[in-house]
């Protein structure tokens, strides 16, 4: 069931109610990119970011409290400049000057494609309607009648506990960023925030689902959070 109120919290907000005791885990959308072209036969998988994109990313770092920090990202360079960005924004605000290359990011191959169950038949979805074939699974998922897409993707909720499962076995620093693409945070949100997405109203970039914990991991919330305005892409 579709929680239709459900709406993003601006990270500038999120970020001062985190307690000195808590630890996050960010599962973010890239920021902003060029436009994908409908010919592309690498679906953007070299599609770099805007440079807005990149000021998006260091304003968002600039956002994030004093605390030991990770990166992960998927491992498609719009990422890993993403999570870049990210941490040179909070080493700006700390006063810290970073290396170009710095800091270090480690890309995660299920980053790139977490929720593929069959690539031959994702290709098909690519081809067929991106934002149709992803919330047509969704759609079914949450209805318990996953019909059309369950080839091309894994089950939701399975998928969706382990992404948060890799999440926190990995990070192991107080600010922990995974950044990916909205066709996998997209899912994350729906099946734990219960988020509705469609093909007219999409998530943005610089957006995603925040995980809070305590010290030991456990798990005591999870928010839909934005670096920008808005949360939502409305086409």
């Amino acid at each position: 069931m579709f929680n239709e109120n459900a709406d993003f919290v601006q990270a500038k907000d999120f970020f001062k109610g985190i307690l000195p005791d808590e630890r996050v885990f960010f599962l973010v959308r890239h920021a902003e990119r060029d436009h994908i072209k409908p010919t592309d036969a690498d679906y953007g998988a070299h599609v770099g970011l805007t440079e807005r994109g990149r000021e998006q990313a260091l304003a968002l770092g600039r956002c994030i409290p004093d605390g030991d920090m990770v990166f992960y990202s998927s491992p498609v360079g719009r990422c890993v400049e993403t999570a870049r960005c990210i941490g040179k924004g909070r080493a700006a605000a700390a006063g810290v000057a970073l290396a170009p290359d710095m800091p270090l990011v480690e890309p995660l191959d299920g980053l790139g494609n977490f929720f593929v169950q069959d690539y031959d038949e994702f290709t098909k979805v690519l081809r067929a309607g991106f934002y149709e074939g992803i919330c047509e699974w969704l759609v079914n998922e949450v209805a318990g009648n996953p019909r059309n897409q369950i080839e091309a993707f894994c089950p939701l909720a399975n998928r969706s506990e382990e992404m948060l499962a890799m999440m926190l076995e990995k990070g192991n620093a107080r600010f922990n960023i995974f950044a990916t693409h909205d066709a996998w945070s997209v899912p994350c949100l729906t099946h734990f925030c219960k988020m509705r997405f469609t093909p007219q109203r999409w998530m943005n970039f610089l957006t995603g689902m925040a995980v809070v914990t305590d010290v030991q991991k456990n798990v005591r919330r999870i928010v839909p959070v934005t670096g920008l305005e808005t949360g939502w892409l409305e086409f």
